[in-house]
């Protein structure tokens, strides 16, 4: 293997932060004068359009949103209610424990390093600020390519970005958006991160994966043990 490519939310990011996203959501529907829960399962509803930019970035969004649940918020309004949500969606991508040093492990060994993400605009507009950012050579968003994981051209697009052969590609995800199904059908080697240690997160996965990898890990830092001994990989 050359390159490895991973999953994001749950994967890279510490999966119990995932049981914040309900939370951060209702704090911007206060900030935009809508009842929490309607501006919740708006949200959640419009989800499979969100990240592949159907409703464009993160202001626009929370706009179209308020909008379908019965406000119309101000421009000061809409201000405070974005600020918040960025803010609620940098705890959401909190970095899973280890997560980091695993990356600098990999990047040490020559291993290319992608990203395959579902996402709406906020991950794609606040990544060069984040921790990952350095780290990842070819991150590839569904918001920003306009189509969503299995796609095969997600995959393709991250191989090619990466300059290594599918073939010759890992990707390593929690299970969602039956991505290692996708993996497979690319040509890489599916891993899952079966994220053992967090109980209760598997029924947050949207899309859930039917196909179950070979490969197996409880934890990220498990990933060296699978590769091996440390070899070159430029």
């Amino acid at each position: 293997m050359r390159a490895i490519i991973f999953d994001f939310f749950g994967t890279l990011t510490d999966p119990s932060a995932e049981l914040l996203r309900k939370e951060t959501i209702q704090a911007t529907a206060a900030e935009l004068g809508v009842a929490p829960d309607r501006f919740w399962t708006a949200m959640a509803a419009s989800f499979p359009d969100r990240i592949v930019g159907a409703y464009g970035g993160t202001r626009d969004t929370l706009r179209t949103i308020a909008r379908q649940c019965g406000a119309d918020p101000d421009d000061e309004r809409l201000d405070r209610a974005v600020a918040t949500h960025r803010k609620g969606a940098e705890r959401v991508r909190t970095p899973r424990r280890g997560v980091l040093a695993v990356l600098d492990h990999l990047r040490a060994r020559n291993f290319r390093l992608g990203l395959i993400s579902d996402c709406s605009s906020e991950l794609f507009e606040a990544w060069p600020e984040t921790a990952y950012a350095p780290r990842i050579d070819a991150p590839v968003f569904s918001w920003q390519e306009r189509i969503r994981k299995r796609d095969p051209r997600l995959y393709a697009t991250a191989a090619a970005r990466l300059g290594v052969p599918a073939a010759e590609c890992w990707f390593v995800g929690d299970g969602g958006s039956r991505e290692h199904d996708g993996a497979r059908r690319a040509g890489m080697r599916p891993v899952l991160v079966t994220n053992a240690g967090y109980p209760g997160v598997g029924g947050l996965r949207t899309d859930p994966d039917s196909y179950l990898p070979e490969h197996r890990i409880d934890e990220i830092d498990d990933l060296i043990r699978l590769l091996g001994p440390s070899h070159d990989n430029a």
